[in-house]
């Protein structure tokens, strides 16, 4: 068994995916129930009780809406920056002061085989955090919900084999779309979502041999769709000279339903 990775869910109405190897199964967000979170690993082949650990990336009800009910069935510590534990512990109900964990950004933490990551993001929450987790010398990298591209960023996503990024929203969509103006600047901000061409621009930025598989996540209700994300960062790629295929894939992570599971 190689290193294992598929999302459960992903997008402003859920997100969670589990990662896993022979030793560790971890899941990463919980924004969906936790019945959705038990049947999206049923149909990756993991059971609840497997899990490890569970890793949050902020407090946003889309990445924490089943984390309490999850931890409390199956026993399970959560892990996240102290100012995300302090801005989301009255929404999780009662968790055991044994599996309240923190995480501090730039500083790894080891589960048996696995070595889980975080660093910064800037996004609109208390101190919110992407995570890049390697095992057996594989990368997979979670970052979504990002206002703009930071030096970290970009230091964390590069060599990694799996990498799930956010490709939020078409910003023209966005500027034309029915949304309050006051939410389209939230959604175009520095602290807001990446777009699908900034996603593409990135993409094309730190590309190298190591990368496998590209999912893009996130994706907006009403400013995005599957294809126009794909064909948007499949164009910006080409134009690099980047082609997709081959030792080279991208997929979708799906809002309502589980993603394509990747061992690698």
């Amino acid at each position: 068994m190689g290193l294992e990775f598929c999302t459960i869910a992903s997008g402003s109405s859920g997100n969670s995916l589990y990662i896993g190897t022979q030793h560790t199964r971890i899941l990463m967000d919980a924004g969906v129930s936790g019945k959705r979170i038990v049947e999206g690993l049923e149909s990756a082949g993991v059971s609840g009780s497997q899990i490890d650990a569970l890793f949050i990336t902020h407090e946003h009800t889309d990445h924490i809406k089943g984390a309490g009910v999850f931890s409390r069935r199956f026993d399970v510590p959560i892990y996240a920056t102290m100012e995300t534990w302090e801005a989301m512990e009255d929404s999780l109900g009662k968790i055991t002061p044994g599996n309240r964990r923190y995480v501090y950004e730039g500083e790894p933490c080891v589960i048996n085989d696995m070595c889980i990551k975080p660093f910064s993001i800037p996004h609109d929450a208390a101190n919110p955090v992407g995570y890049s987790v390697t095992a057996a010398n594989k990368k997979v990298t979670v970052a979504t919900d990002i206002g703009h591209v930071t030096d970290t960023l970009r230091e964390n996503i590069t060599d990694s084999n799996i990498l799930l990024l956010e490709a939020n929203h078409d910003e023209e969509l966005v500027k034309t779309g029915s949304y309050p103006w006051r939410l389209k600047q939230r959604i175009l901000g520095e602290n807001g979502h990446l777009s699908n061409k900034t996603a593409g621009a990135l993409l094309s930025e730190i590309m190298s041999g190591r990368l496998q598989h590209i999912f893009l996540g996130h994706l907006s209700e009403e400013n995005n769709c599957p294809h126009l994300a794909y064909e948007t960062v499949a164009d910006i790629l080409e134009k690099n000279h980047i082609k997709l295929g081959g030792m080279l894939k991208m997929d979708m992570a799906a809002r309502y339903s589980n993603g394509v599971k990747v061992i690698i």
